[in-house]
């Protein structure tokens, strides 16, 4: 066996192992002169309003639907925890493509920014982000991508790499952003009163009532079947116990077909439930949203519309037929200062 120490007293590879240690020094020293964060922004702009657009990001069940890797490993695991959506919202995934990851929202701020942090607390930690930009029914959302690679000189000098890949997906991902966003009902909801609640259900005396879907003809035949609810309530001693409501039942374009309803107090067994016009039953009760409409009720479609967004782009799923609570009398209030309640039952979110 050779003697080690004449290997080492050997000039041929005394030179190696200089070129070698030479190398890393170089190595190392280039490596503390490379920056130790990288970082990466994409962007595109989207036709859809912000409120829409921030929907999709800021819930990461809405944000599993257009995400890159949902293609790049369609047997990939994902299970979410914390809130539902923004600050402190969690997704954990385990997949053979992507492997295991954990991404928390640390930071949302509606229809603006949402801040991501990418496996917390763990050497692999990074950030991603959302900054989104509204225009006149657009939106310009920027992607964005940071890791801090410390005293890790291999991961600072493969960053660049890696960025290039990041910046790919995604690119890819606003893509399909993008698609999906366009697709929705197009409706800016960022203003409007959105309440989450449960309600109680309620007797109401009803009359099944039709009209042209529009204002004048509306209004005109509320009023006939509001006045012969309110003779039914006299005649039969009850009492009313809450605001005028309405309850959407079918519309095919050429006719509104809605219930006419008072809530009422005092049924009893003598009271007729099911007469040939007025009858007697009970509103829904669940969960549901309700939406502060104020102002003129021609401008009442207008807030449809935005519920119709708003439930969209959140994946909110109805659960019945909406309604609306005429909460002033506009015989005594100025138009201006109309208040409407207007409810949409929904599945639990």
């Amino acid at each position: 066996m050779p003697n080690e120490g004449h290997l080492w007293n050997n000039p041929a590879v005394q030179k190696i192992l200089y070129a070698v240690i030479a190398a890393v020094i170089v190595l190392i020293a280039i490596g503390l002169t490379l920056p130790r964060t990288h970082t990466v922004e994409v962007s595109i702009e989207i036709d859809a309003h912000s409120a829409t657009v921030f929907a999709l990001v800021n819930d990461f069940r809405r944000f599993t639907l257009w995400a890159p890797w949902s293609d790049t490993d369609p047997n990939a695991r994902f299970m979410y925890s914390g809130n539902r959506r923004g600050e402190g919202a969690t997704v954990t995934w385990d997949g053979t493509v992507l492997g295991t990851g954990v991404q928390t929202i640390s930071e949302s701020r509606p229809h603006e920014y949402v801040g991501i942090v990418m496996n917390p607390g763990e050497p692999g930690e990074a950030r991603t982000w959302f900054r989104l930009e509204g225009g006149a029914g657009s939106t310009t959302i920027h992607w964005g991508f940071e890791a801090d690679y410390g005293m890790n000189f291999v991961g600072r000098y493969f960053a660049p790499m890696l960025g290039s890949v990041v910046a790919r997906d995604y690119e890819s991902g606003l893509a399909s952003l993008k698609e999906l966003a366009e697709s929705l009902p197009s409706a800016d909801f960022s203003n409007t009163d959105i309440e989450h609640l449960r309600v109680e259900p309620q007797q109401i005396a009803y009359l099944r009532t039709s009209s042209r879907p529009e204002p004048a003809a509306i209004s005109e035949a509320m009023g006939e079947a509001y006045f012969r609810i309110l003779s039914f309530i006299d005649r039969n001693g009850l009492d009313e116990a809450g605001a005028p409501l309405s309850i959407t039942r079918t519309y095919s374009g050429s006719e509104l077909q809605f219930d006419s309803a008072i809530p009422v107090r005092g049924v009893t067994d003598a009271t007729p439930l099911d007469g040939p016009t007025v009858r007697i039953g009970q509103t829904y009760g669940g969960a549901a949203i309700r939406v502060k409409h104020m102002g003129s009720y021609r401008d009442l479609s207008a807030t449809h519309r935005k519920i119709a967004a708003y439930l969209a782009a959140l994946g909110i799923e109805r659960n019945g037929a909406a309604w609306e609570s005429y909460v002033s009398d506009p015989s005594k209030v100025p138009e201006q200062d109309l208040l409407t309640y207007v409810y949409y039952p929904v599945q639990s979110d």
